[in-house]
């Protein structure tokens, strides 16, 4: 099933319907963006087709078949194929091949990533890997929720501090004492406030902090 060629060019194609992929496809297309999910496992396929718009069966790792479905004419792709290492490194050569702008792929292990990165993949993500640092943050009980960044740079959610508390922020210097950055507040039962040095800090606040990892968790223990 080729994809017409038209004015728009605001969809993704995603590669490999497993978990991941389907996750990130099935994302995207409540997102409202348009997605040409791609798989060869049939079985994939046939579970997948009355979930999203355009589900076509095919081997991508051959730059003529992504041709022929019109994948050059997306900006940007997930290859989000996981436990096929030779598939996944020849997928994305073959979206080089064809100049796809914009290729996102899964890897499974450091040695994988660096081969995708060499082959022509513009970012590589390890899901099982970010994910597994997530959980084991949540389960300390010090966050709420945490987010890290390939640079060392970390956002969580957690509790306010007792020395923070009945201080505004420009009082209680938790920036320069701690290195992170207050970026907003959730007070039970109100809306989410954007902090400023003025924003005076309640029992019971919820932080949204950012800031370098370690400086994170290091302020994250306080509370």
């Amino acid at each position: 099933m080729a994809r017409q060629s038209d004015s728009r060019h605001d969809g993704t194609v995603v590669i490999g319907l497993g978990r991941f992929g389907g996750a990130v496809a099935e994302s995207l297309s409540r997102l409202g963006h348009e997605v040409l999910a791609i798989d060869e496992d049939i079985e994939l396929v046939q579970a997948w087709a009355d979930r999203l718009t355009h589900v076509v069966q095919a081997d991508t790792t051959n730059a003529d078949t992504l041709r022929r479905l019109g994948v050059a004419e997306f900006p940007s792709a997930v290859v989000a194929i996981g436990s096929d290492v030779e598939a996944s490194v020849l997928t994305v050569l073959a979206l080089e091949e064809i100049g796809m702008r914009d290729i996102w792929a899964k890897a499974t292990t450091p040695k994988h990533g660096r081969i995708l990165e060499r082959t022509g993949a513009h970012h590589v993500v390890y899901p099982e890997a970010a994910m597994g640092e997530r959980v084991a943050h949540l389960v300390t009980g010090q966050m709420i929720d945490f987010i890290e960044f390939h640079d060392g740079f970390a956002i969580a959610k957690t509790n306010s501090p007792r020395e923070a508390c009945g201080k505004s922020l420009g009082q209680s210097l938790l920036r320069s004492k701690y290195g992170i950055t207050v970026v907003g507040v959730k007070r039970p039962r109100t809306d989410f406030e954007h902090a400023t040095q003025e924003t005076v800090i309640e029992p019971g606040d919820l932080l949204i902090v950012s800031g370098p990892t370690v400086n994170v968790e290091r302020f994250a223990a306080l509370a």
